[in-house]
């Protein structure tokens, strides 16, 4: 069995957005599926882990995009484990679409639409401890390493955001939030986020890169607050279309204690110009 899994997905019209692209958070849940689809293949997947009190939690994702896919078109998710350590394992994606013919392509019919980065833990699903993978078949996952293909975005690193970062809203969590383990679920955040900003917003900008990292679990019921603050603005290349700006979101659930942050992300705009 090949070391990195391709699995395909078609952008279907009901997970696209208004512009007839695929909502990120619904890219997010496709590459979660492959990584699950990929490891259940070869012996470590939530399938087997569940029947012995263990589990995989995304601890982070990075997702940066080119072009998101275009409603009824097919793309496939590429997925391989970069790395692994005691307590943690490194998964990466690329993201492959279909071009027409055209003379950017007239030779291939594959176009890379862009790339995924995640970090992974197992836990104990009674004791919700992190727990040791390289105990799962005597450290089988080894076997699956691949260090040597391209990844080529950036790893990302924690997202730093000030006290003064401006409360945005509170909502409630319920049924539909929750997943197999129990939490609120890691695309779930994806989508609470991305709606902070209203759809005449979208209309401009596109998502280039989101980036999420997870601190701690919420579950259902629990009341979730979001802080943003601007994290600035560039240009790349000195490319006008290429305009970027920056934003720094940060999640706290309340307890009797005070405020727990639950998780930390970043999203990068691109400014569209329409002709």
């Amino acid at each position: 069995m090949d070391k990195i899994g391709s699995y395909e997905f078609l952008a279907e019209p009901f997970h696209c957005d208004f512009s007839q692209h695929l909502f990120m958070g619904h890219l997010g849940n496709h590459m979660l599926n492959a990584a699950d689809f990929h490891s259940s293949a070869r012996g470590f997947g939530m399938k087997y882990l569940l029947t012995i009190n263990r589990s995989w939690v995304l601890s982070r994702l990075a997702i940066e995009m080119e072009e998101m896919p275009v409603q009824y078109t097919k793309f496939n998710v590429e997925t391989w484990v970069e790395s692994a350590m005691r307590y943690f394992t490194s998964r990466n994606f690329r993201v492959v679409g279909t071009s027409p013919s055209s003379d950017e392509f007239p030779n291939s019919s594959e176009k890379v639409l862009g790339y995924g980065r995640s970090i992974w833990a197992m836990i104990d699903t009674e004791t919700r401890q992190p727990t040791d993978i390289f105990a799962i078949d005597n450290g089988a996952i080894n076997n699956w390493i691949v260090k040597d293909k391209e990844c080529p975005i950036d790893k990302g690193g924690r997202v730093k955001m000030s006290d003064d970062a401006e409360f945005v809203r509170t909502i409630d969590t319920h049924y539909n939030d929750v997943d197999i383990n129990g939490h609120i679920n890691s695309v779930k955040y994806i989508e609470h986020i991305l709606d902070l900003w209203p759809i005449d917003w979208y209309r401009t900008h596109r998502i280039r890169r989101f980036e999420i990292a997870y601190v701690a679990e919420a579950h259902a019921g629990d009341r979730l607050s979001f802080f943003m603050e601007s994290g600035g603005s560039g240009q790349e290349s000195g490319d006008r279309s290429q305009e970027t700006v920056d934003y720094c979101v940060r999640i706290t659930k309340y307890s009797p204690d005070g405020p727990v942050e639950v998780c930390r992300s970043k999203v990068v705009f691109t400014r569209l110009f329409h002709v």
